[in-house]
């Protein structure tokens, strides 16, 4: 008699409460064919929550999004390098650009997906990671294999660059739709030093108003 695969414990590391939502119930109900299947553990919606249940959970694989309140992805993965664990982790965002990409994967990530995978495919690259492979998309992989081949530089973005780590985070913030009070409550700010990044932001990027900002963000998928 076969022995039945050991479930793949997962903690899902997303801002967006619908999104992960969405990703519990969809991860629940699938049926995961000869493989171990997926059992969702726990979840954060920010980089310190994120490093917390991680540490706490010690789950098998961790599906982080790129880009969090508190810091990114990359800086998830590295805060928990002293732990020890045995935890892959698996970038999923709705960014596939180069620098996201690459900062993620230097940092210890197993795989990079984005948020267009359908279930089937999202429950396939967990499995795989969980079993050791590294999965990425043709073209993602491309830009990994570039970066590590040392034939082309980490990609860079002139506007972007000239932004602080505060404003790039309130920029991210303010371009999913929340509004300055709910990202100063996520960043543990007034409404006031909200208000005064955005202006800065704006100021920089010489753009007029948040509809703007939005749309500059979108466009260089950086959401």
């Amino acid at each position: 008699m076969t022995a039945t695969p050991a479930n793949i414990r997962v903690v899902l590391v997303e801002d967006h409460a619908l999104f992960r939502s969405g990703v519990r119930r969809e991860l629940a109900d699938v049926d995961s064919g000869d493989g171990p299947s997926i059992d969702g553990v726990g979840e954060a919606a920010d980089r310190d929550e994120a490093i917390e249940v991680i540490r706490s959970l010690r789950p098998d694989v961790v599906l982080l999004d790129v880009h969090l309140p508190g810091g990114g992805g990359d800086t998830v993965i590295r805060g928990l390098r002293d732990d020890e664990l045995d935890t892959r982790f698996l970038a999923l965002s709705v960014s596939d650009a180069a620098e996201d990409v690459i900062a993620v994967v230097r940092a210890g990530a197993r795989g990079y997906v984005t948020k267009t995978i359908t279930i089937d495919e999202l429950v396939d690259a967990i499995q795989r990671v969980h079993a050791g492979d590294a999965v990425f998309s043709p073209r993602l992989a491309g830009f990994v294999l570039d970066a590590f081949a040392g034939d082309v530089p980490v990609p860079s973005d002139p506007e972007l660059d000239q932004l602080t780590e505060r404003e790039q985070e309130v920029l991210r913030l303010i371009a999913r739709g929340y509004t300055y009070r709910e990202v100063g409550t996520r960043l543990h700010l007034s409404v006031k030093t909200i208000e005064s990044h955005v202006s800065s932001v704006l100021r920089k990027l010489q753009l007029s108003n948040r509809h703007q900002l939005t749309a500059w963000a979108n466009e260089r998928r950086i959401v």
